[in-house]
């Protein structure tokens, strides 16, 4: 019988999610297909049964349904315990559901990936204090990173975040003029967003050289934190990594299989007007 999986969201109908796992599923020969399924806020309850019942496998969880879904579910793994968050439905024997969550361990994935070995004796900073950085904080941790500090505008909320990982809780102000002390420096704000605002969340002339920048946000793909890092001779790893690897790291929860993301990575970033040429990422459309 074929299995089928689905997203739900409100919106949805912009997620590259479905083409991505489609793709995934394809290559791997598997006889599955993957949907997106808009389901308005408050209505969680109702869509989890209905998916129940209709003989879903599984499914991915995107705004706003992230906590929502958490009572409907039978169990929820330790991460996205500690986040309070889901974004990985899977169905396992006896109907039950389990929940997970790959936002944070995708970033790391993707870090991991793009940046090389040798980065968890460096020291990280998180800009931001929402929920991806809680999630990429807590992924960092239970990596082995062993120095993960976080800076705000509000710093009551980085403190809370840095609580969970042992790490600083600095204010922007100071983060910008001990910049040069981290050799990681990852972007979680929405600024840079080709929805959002434009400009940099903090200045970055104190960023060492030799340091490692990367943004979650993929839309624009080069975003102007990553311009400005790159300017500076950091190394810089953009937001479609993450979106990728969280995906891949659903996929196979569903199906024990890992797809390959490198290729994943490049056919989206060549769909974006993009291309990947010997490892830098080269813009061919402004628009």
């Amino acid at each position: 019988m074929k299995k089928w999986y689905a997203v739900l969201g409100d919106p949805v109908s912009h997620s590259k999610s479905p083409a991505m796992h489609e793709a995934w599923f394809e290559e791997n020969g598997l006889d599955a297909s993957y949907v997106p399924v808009h389901v308005p806020e408050g209505t969680v309850g109702e869509a989890v049964q209905a998916l129940k019942t209709l003989g879903a496998s599984g499914w991915n969880v995107t705004v706003p349904h992230k906590q929502a879904i958490i009572p409907y579910l039978d169990e929820i793994d330790p991460l996205a315990e500690q986040m309070q968050a889901v974004n990985t439905v899977s169905l396992l024997p006896g109907g039950r559901l389990r929940g997970s969550n790959t936002d944070g361990p995708g970033f790391v994935g993707s870090l991991e990936q793009a940046a090389g070995t040798g980065l968890k004796e460096k020291k990280v900073l998180i800009i931001g204090a929402g929920g991806a950085s809680s999630g990429i904080a807590l992924a960092l941790s239970q990596a082995g990173y062993r120095s993960v500090s976080v800076c705000n505008r509000t710093v009551k909320k980085a403190e809370a975040v840095a609580a969970r990982t042992g790490g600083e809780a600095l204010s922007l102000q100071e983060a910008e003029r001990r910049l040069g002390e981290f050799g990681i420096v990852i972007q979680t704000t929405p600024v840079g967003m080709s929805t959002g605002s434009s400009g940099l969340p903090l200045g970055l002339q104190n960023l060492s050289p030799g340091a490692v920048a990367a943004d979650i946000v993929y839309s624009p793909l080069e975003t102007e934190f990553l311009k400005a890092a790159a300017a500076t001779g950091c190394k810089t790893v953009d937001g479609l990594g993450m979106f990728v690897f969280q995906g891949a790291l659903a996929f196979e929860r569903w199906t024990g299989i890992l797809p390959d993301t490198q290729k994943m990575k490049d056919r989206l970033m060549n769909e974006m007007g993009n291309t990947d040429v010997n490892g830098k990422t080269e813009k061919l459309l402004e628009k």
